[in-house]
């Protein structure tokens, strides 16, 4: 019975946040409208009262952008430039697929959670001699086969791998984690279980096939500093020894606590990190020497150094200075947010592109192609580049119409004009194929058409920039309605000052100065300064430069600083006041003082008029748009979201 009433009231509140919750004039406002605004707007809990006060502020400016809509302000051309200028800020945070980044973000949390002992057999391709590469697609099968056949995995990388260091490694790539390889590479290797080798894959550089050789837990990320001692080229065995006698001295001096930084920046000579005390920047599994890696990773503690070690650049003493490991829970908000950070950086995140291409052209009613041979069109691009002779009749022309995307439709001469400019591939070996570059001219095409029209793909951009339209049709018609004619309109301020004159009266009050500052000892440095010469305060704020502001005015006893309590007199300076909105430091400088309240002029009343008459006018405001654009509010909705 529990259970079916719970899911009774799931689906009530379901229901609900479908239904409208108020109506003004011909609009109105569902409930999961109002909630959205409300939750961003309001942090403590859900009450009927904060519910209510929100309604209110929400209704109201409802009102005023629907009346700043009704006037036109959606069109001035400001606002339309304000809104072009942040479509084009946002766009590029938008031209990933968000379910695909997101599974790229899962799917690295995944692969994370382990490192991979790979083996690697790799074969250069021919990017200009089919023949030559169609031969080494042929010796890579030839070393599948042999290794499906049981050879050994090393002795066959050694005589089948181009790979220059498989001759002495036998194709050991040693371990790799996530982010280690190109993406293409890194699903070939997470693809293939532990003790079984890959089909042979084929990148743009050449075929490959790798062995999963054993797999361990990720060891996660390391912070290290490190001393490096290098062998000058050619260094004779004398030389090298020199230098393990160095490491050696060097190392003796650590361990009777001498500064590592001090001694990376006088002895290392990894420039770089020498310059940062011996810090080099934190690095994961794959990234170096494994020697190196290996050495670091078994410190067993923060601030833990090792020995002087061998790898082939010299030798290395290390320091481990602070272990992060690999992000291991979902609830990790922070890890969770570095590796989608990692992700969106990656080369993997392309894949997003062509899976947004392949969304887009598969919808039918924005992309449609039209029939064409694309023999002929290859062959009449040919003859407008090259320029070469065709030798037949094409039907197809400059104006030949190959597909509509949306309400464009591309022809010959959009293709060609593509062709032109990116028919060369970008390591300059070559001109790329032809449907290589369709394939480029019709993602080129497709992503044209998401970006100009990503608010039907991205709930979230369009309502970023609905919000930002919204605020900015708020601000303008407030500009004119209210804010510009309580600050501009003196005659109006002045009716208003004469009319409601008692309410703008000085209680006890003093002349004084505020002084601001964010530390304690400039505060009592300060302070000493003043008591020496009072009348001088604002040459002394100026010596004090940006450490300390102050604000000179007739202000309310409750408006000072005066922890003290202290009976307000000329000449006095308060006690120190912590301000908790920003935790900066405030005290005062009385120079006069007035016992008694007082009235105020029309100029020292004008701040608070301002305030007030603003007030004023927007209540008058909004009773008029209330009139023009009635308001129903369902209670009994509104009971149900309480």
């Amino acid at each position: 019975m529990k259970k079916l009433l719970t899911a009774g009231l799931v689906l009530m509140a379901f229901a609900g946040s479908a239904q409208t919750l108020f109506r003004y004039g011909n609009d109105s406002v569902q409930v999961k409208e109002f909630l959205t605004a409300y939750s961003k707007n309001n942090t403590g809990s859900r009450t009927e009262k904060s519910l209510r006060e929100y309604l209110q502020l929400y209704i109201a400016s409802r009102l005023k952008i629907k009346e700043a809509r009704a006037r036109g302000y959606d069109t001035l051309p400001q606002l339309l430039d304000d809104i072009d200028n942040l479509r084009r800020q946002i766009l590029p945070s938008y031209l990933n697929d968000k379910e695909g980044v997101d599974k790229l973000v899962e799917e690295a949390f995944l692969r994370a959670q382990k490192e991979i002992h790979l083996a690697h057999i790799f074969i250069a391709a021919d990017p200009v001699d089919s023949a030559r590469s169609a031969a080494k697609e042929k010796k890579a099968a030839e070393a599948y086969a042999k290794l499906s056949a049981g050879s050994i995995f090393a002795e066959t990388a050694r005589l089948y791998s181009e790979d220059p260091s498989a001759g002495a490694n036998g194709g050991d790539l040693n371990w790799i984690t996530v982010f280690s390889l190109p993406y293409e590479l890194e699903n070939l290797a997470y693809n293939t279980l532990v003790g079984k080798i890959s089909p042979v894959y084929r990148s743009k550089a050449g075929f490959h096939i790798f062995k999963n050789l054993e797999e361990r837990k990720s060891r996660g990320r390391m912070k290290a500093g490190q001393i490096l001692l290098a062998f000058p080229p050619g260094a004779d065995e004398a030389a090298k020894a020199g230098i393990k006698k160095l490491a050696d001295s060097i190392y003796n001096r650590l361990q009777q606590g001498d500064d590592f930084g001090k001694l990376a920046a006088a002895f290392s000579n990894d420039v770089i990190s020498a310059a940062a005390n011996g810090q080099i920047p934190d690095f994961g599994t794959g990234q170096y020497d494994p020697v190196f890696e290996n050495a670091v990773f078994s410190l067993k503690a923060d601030g833990a150094i090792s020995k002087p070690f061998l790898t082939a650049h010299g030798y290395h003493i290390v320091k481990r200075l602070a272990l992060t490991p690999a992000v291991s829970s979902r609830s990790d908000t922070k890890g969770m947010e570095a590796l989608r950070q990692k992700v969106e950086l990656s080369d993997r995140i392309a894949t997003t592109t062509a899976a947004l291409k392949r969304r887009i052209l598969a919808n039918r009613d924005v992309y449609k192609p039209f029939g064409f041979s694309s023999t002929e069109l290859f062959l009449y691009t040919d003859s407008a580049i090259a320029p070469k002779p065709i030798g037949r009749r094409l039907s197809l022309h400059g104006g030949s119409p190959l597909f509509a995307m949306g309400s464009s439709t591309k022809t010959v001469a959009d293709w060609v004009s593509f062709a032109q400019t990116f028919r060369f591939k970008s390591d300059g070996s070559g001109v790329k194929p032809y449907p290589q570059i369709w394939e480029e001219f019709t993602e080129a095409v497709a992503i044209s058409y998401y970006q100009d029209h990503l608010e039907q793909y991205s709930e979230a951009f369009r309502q970023q920039l609905n919000e930002f339209k919204e605020g900015n049709l708020f601000f303008e018609i407030m500009q004119r309605e209210v804010w510009g004619p309580a600050q501009t309109d003196t005659v109006a301020l002045v009716k208003y000052f004469e009319a409601n004159r008692s309410r703008y009266a000085w209680k006890k009050s003093a002349d004084a100065v505020i002084f601001y500052a964010n530390d304690g000892e400039t505060v009592r440095t300060f302070a000493d300064q003043l008591k020496k010469a009072p009348a001088s305060w604002s040459r002394l704020v100026m010596s004090f430069s940006e450490r300390i502001s102050a604000d000179s005015a007739r202000f309310e006893w409750d408006q000072l600083p005066n922890p003290g309590r202290e009976r307000l007199r000329p000449g006095l300076i308060t006690g120190t006041v912590t301000n908790k909105s920003d935790n900066t430091l405030s005290f005062a400088y009385i120079i006069r003082v007035y016992n008694e309240p007082a009235p105020r002029s029309f100029a020292e009343a004008r701040g608070l008029l301002i305030n007030d008459y603003q007030a004023e006018l927007e209540r008058r405001w909004l009773s008029d748009l209330e009139k023009k654009y009635p308001v129903t509010v369902d209670e009994a909705v509104f009971k149900k979201i309480k």
